[in-house]
């Protein structure tokens, strides 16, 4: 299959990246050839600053008389609970409740939304939310027209602000700007736990974007963060990933997403079969697990009760830099009992590893703080 390629691959070749498939698009793992690393591209974003480039996630936009409230009835949280120029985490259900995608929704106005699911799911976002739509209407998918980079960490608004570019929005909001005299939107949005920005430039203004952000960086002590380092800190921060903590099968309330579900909507696609669950109570939790053992949670490995029962099965899992041990997510089986602080285990090819259970995030959020480099722990 020939992948796709953001509008930086040849930056990323340049700084000796290692590239591989990621939703159909060849992307930065990691540029260890240039001094990074996943553990030092991780603790970058953690103590100073990061660039990702995350050209591969998708771009979609709504527009037309009554645009917010079809989307509004379509994906589950409610648009009516922000204003334009908020953004809104929400997700794209079917009507058996399962998760055909998880994005973020930016409300430009009444006559249009614009759309980022992920990268491998777009194309279904966008032929369900088409096929759905009326007359006045339009659903446009603009995946190749936009680049998104994520500045993400406490110097994030040092980066911006060198660069000419606003900073003070609040945390979900977005703020349309230019860079050299070409239009951004630079959301205060991320993926990563840390205070953090993504920015929207057209397709052929990437480049020159994230050439100017990778020279701020640099100057601050950070450096270009690749796919894998976002892993990590997303998996610190309990953050699910389409396709393995949500999917067809794992329904939100599952996934502990019940808070991106506007309850006292009149109508979201999977609202009968989530409000049935609802009152019944999922069947399965996504919980946090934290090795207590040299083990390292990975997806797919079974979750045992202290018995032996099986009970679970990890769905995403790692090596956590900040915490330096293994972390991971489960679904485990309401009927299970388990709770918070609870020891079970995890098999690890024929072993028993055991894991504490505990609620996400692993670390300490810094999404909503203020920016500035932290004061060191006392020793």
């Amino acid at each position: 299959m020939n992948l796709l390629r953001s509008p930086l691959y040849e930056r990323h070749v340049d700084l000796g990246a290692k590239l591989a498939d990621f939703g159909g698009w060849e992307m930065p793992i990691e540029y260890a050839a240039s001094g990074g690393g996943v553990l030092k591209e991780h603790a970058a974003v953690r103590e100073s600053v990061g660039v990702f480039d995350v050209s591969h996630l998708g771009k979609a936009s709504v527009r037309g008389p009554g645009a917010r409230a079809f989307v509004n009835a379509c994906l589950s949280n409610d648009l009516g609970r922000i204003e334009a120029g908020q953004a809104q985490y929400t997700l794209c259900c079917d009507e058996s409740g399962g998760v055909v995608d998880d994005l973020i929704a930016y409300l430009v106005g009444d006559d249009e939304v614009f759309l980022v699911p992920n990268a491998a799911n777009t194309s279904e976002v966008v032929r369900r939310l088409a096929a759905a739509a009326p007359a006045s209407v339009e659903v446009t998918a603009e995946h190749d027209r936009f680049g998104v980079l994520a500045v993400q960490g406490p110097s994030s608004p040092d980066v911006l602000a060198r660069l000419g570019l606003p900073t003070e929005q609040d945390y979900m909001a977005y703020a349309d700007a230019s860079f050299d005299g070409r239009a951004v939107r630079i959301c205060r949005t991320g993926y990563t736990g840390e205070h953090g920005y993504e920015l929207i430039p057209a397709w052929e203004d990437t480049v020159a974007l994230w050439d100017g952000i990778v020279d701020v960086v640099r100057e601050l002590g950070g450096m270009p963060a690749g796919l894998g380092a976002r892993d990590t800190l997303r998996t610190e921060m309990g953050y699910p990933l389409h396709g393995q903590d949500l999917t067809m099968q794992i329904s939100p309330l599952q996934a502990r997403a019940g808070w991106a579900v506007g309850w006292k909507k009149d109508a979201f696609w999977g609202r009968e079969a989530l409000s049935a669950e609802r009152a019944a109570g999922p069947d399965r939790l996504l919980w946090g697990i934290q090795a207590l053992e040299r083990g390292i949670p990975r997806p797919h490995m079974t979750v045992l009760a202290p018995d032996g029962a099986p009970i679970g099965e990890v769905t995403s899992g790692t090596f956590s830099p900040t915490c330096k041990l293994g972390i991971g997510l489960a679904l485990i089986s309401s009927a299970a009992g388990v709770g918070e602080g609870d020891e079970v285990a995890i098999d690890v090819r024929g072993r028993r590893s055991a894991v504490r259970v505990l609620k996400p995030p692993f670390v300490e959020s810094h999404v909503r703080s203020a920016a500035g480099p932290r004061p060191e722990a006392p020793a």
